[in-house]
């Protein structure tokens, strides 16, 4: 099975540590606030642990559950610590206000992101068209996954 590094302890975090820990992958849950990541941990079972925010994550898939406003400077936070990684970004790019999006024109949010993370880190774009509630409850589900690299 996969060890999988979540950044973040939202409802997405919850829900697909959720799902990775029920099918047997090990979880680590890392987050700026280190009692919520133990807490989401403890709830995730015997398969999740909790990380530390900054370190490099155990994970070789490394999951983005933060909003896309904090994103780029999480990635840039973390450093080299990525490198290698393959990193699932879940974030959607859209204004305060819904009405747009915030990436400059030609571009995408994961490309906005991978800017600031190292060269020899993978993206994938996933999860980010569906809500944590639905992710968490539904047994079977059809995701959206998108990238330039076919073996990631």
């Amino acid at each position: 099975m996969s060890a999988i590094s979540i950044i973040g302890s939202g409802g997405m975090a919850a829900a697909i540590g959720g799902r990775s820990a029920k099918a047997g992958h090990k979880v680590e849950v890392v987050s700026r606030d280190a009692t919520k990541a133990r807490a989401l941990a403890e709830k995730l079972g015997s398969n999740a642990t909790a990380g530390v925010y900054g370190a490099v994550p155990t994970g070789d898939i490394v999951v983005l559950a933060v909003p896309y406003s904090s994103a780029a400077s999480v990635v840039a936070e973390y450093g080299d610590a990525l490198g290698g990684k393959l990193i699932v970004d879940i974030t959607n790019p859209v204004s305060s206000d819904a009405k747009g999006l915030v990436t400059p024109p030609g571009s995408s949010g994961a490309e906005e992101i991978a800017k600031k993370a190292p060269s020899s880190a993978r993206f994938v774009k996933a999860f980010n068209t569906l809500f944590g509630p639905v992710l968490a409850q539904r047994e079977h589900l059809d995701a959206f996954i998108a990238a330039d690299d076919s073996e990631a």
